[in-house]
């Protein structure tokens, strides 16, 4: 017995697979009516022999939005067509666009696609009516996975964000594997370097002590000011900076009780570190906060105009390339303020790939996913120089740790808040409604609608969507 297939065990182990003989058997998804589809998994159609060659002859389609991972994958394709004598036809939507075409597609029970590229919050959508592949049973079929695959290299945090079950209260991490994470992002405060230093700021440790920081770093006369984050009416103010300091203080979004989720943004927790963070906005944030996203957040670290920049350390990183910002090589990274007791949790976003549940090509779809994030494929994407963090730790460790020289602190501020980084969210199907609920509450806060009562009747409008 080899080493490898003792390794397998534990993984069917580890996903609650009942012995290997459960790849073999067909999963129907959900089925019935209103966009929900029934589709049998192809896993237990795969037999014999592990093949990379066992497609060779199909034609599949791929989804993506333009990123640095689609970029450092590009180049790679005709090695893939080479390996396995499959076409691979790209198409590229604008992320602005991507989702709303993804959601149509999917919706419409079309196969048109085959693998997509998919943010792990779109499963607790796309997954209960059926839409994507359960890539569990394929892990777990030696004939359909190579043996040097080696799943659980993959960040833990990464494994358990993809997987959910579906049930009201579920933590995330049971159930079926949904996704594969393919390239992820920590959020964590990028800051200008160089001005810290010829001031010999000290980096704050706590989070009254960063707000004090980003005050003192505010001149609006020299159009300066101490932090950038999202402030945008949508999700994704949510999730980056904001989430992950919610959550070292104490706070959470939702509490399980009596078999219903009940909102928790109006807890004395969230409450208090709510304020905390409108005021930051206000006396030391972008005088333009409410339009804010990602781009404009870190093209003010890249332009000298914003000190600090709390989101997606993979959103800071290239930055700091040469030629790529006015501040590059000015750049470096801290894990931000620690939470009471010294806590580092963090929120993570992983963009991940997905199989369609209609596609006509899932042998050949499976081995491009298991192609592009395995070990060889990763290592080479990084090697580009644009992709940060790798899902896998043997490629964090290898090829991407060799490029970190010029990124001072990126290396530390990642080891040091991995073990604790994972999505803090309460998995829900509604969490893109309630969430841009949440984000439109912070706006009305920093508008100046008071704070406790706001959250209230926030926390309030939640619990009535979350349990229907």
């Amino acid at each position: 017995m080899s080493e490898h297939q003792f390794s397998r065990r534990d993984l069917l182990r580890t996903m609650g697979i009942a012995g290997a003989t459960a790849a073999a058997l067909p999963v129907l998804s959900a089925c019935g009516v209103g966009g929900s589809f029934a589709a049998t998994n192809g896993a237990g159609e795969v037999s014999g022999p592990f093949n990379w060659r066992a497609a060779a002859g199909t034609t599949l389609n791929l989804l993506q939005t333009p990123h640095p991972y689609q970029q450092s994958l590009q180049p790679l394709l005709a090695e893939f067509t080479q390996l396995t004598g499959i076409t691979v036809n790209a198409d590229l939507v604008p992320e602005a666009d991507y989702f709303t075409k993804l959601n149509t597609e999917l919706a419409g029970g079309t196969g048109k696609h085959d693998v997509f590229m998919l943010g792990a919050y779109f499963i607790w959508q796309y997954g209960p009516p059926g839409w994507v592949e359960d890539l569990a049973p394929w892990l777990a079929n030696s004939s359909a996975t190579s043996d040097e695959y080696d799943f659980e290299d993959i960040y833990a945090g990464l494994r358990t964000s993809t997987r959910w079950d579906f049930n009201l209260g579920s933590p995330l991490g049971s159930g079926g594997q949904w996704a594969i994470p393919w390239g992820f992002e920590n959020n964590v405060v990028a800051y200008n370097k160089a001005y810290f230093d010829q001031r010999k700021i000290t980096l704050p440790d706590t989070f009254e002590n960063f707000i004090q920081l980003a005050v003192d770093l505010t001149n609006r006369s020299q159009n300066r000011y101490g932090i950038a984050t999202r402030g945008s009416k949508s999700w994704a103010t949510i999730h980056p900076g904001f989430m992950t300091q919610f959550s070292r203080e104490g706070a959470k979004d939702y509490e399980l009780s009596g078999g219903e989720l009940q909102a928790a943004m109006d807890s004395e927790a969230a409450v208090n570190f709510t304020k905390k963070w409108i005021e930051m906005q206000h006396l030391a944030g972008p005088t333009s906060w409410t339009t804010y996203d990602y781009p404009q957040a870190t093209g003010d670290l890249g332009d000298g105009t914003a000190m600090m920049v709390y989101d997606a350390d993979s959103a800071t990183y290239p930055k700091n390339k040469q030629g790529a910002s006015a501040q590059a090589g000015n750049i470096a990274w801290y894990p931000g303020p620690a939470g009471p007791g010294g806590n580092y949790n963090t929120n993570l976003w992983t963009w991940s790939l997905a199989m369609n549940a209609q596609s006509e090509h899932k042998h050949a779809a499976w081995l491009f996913i298991q192609w592009v994030t395995g070990k060889e494929a990763l290592s080479k994407a990084v090697q580009g120089g644009i992709f940060a963090d790798p899902v896998r730790k043997s490629v964090f460790d290898g090829v991407f740790k060799q490029q970190l020289g010029g990124m001072p602190g990126y290396l530390e501020a990642f080891e040091t808040v991995i073990g604790s980084s994972k999505i803090q969210f309460t998995p829900q199907k509604k969490f893109f409604d309630t969430t841009e609920n949440w984000a439109v509450a912070l706006q009305d806060i920093y508008g100046g609608a008071n704070a406790r009562s706001r959250l209230a009747s926030l926390a309030k409008t939640c619990t009535s969507k979350v349990n229907l």
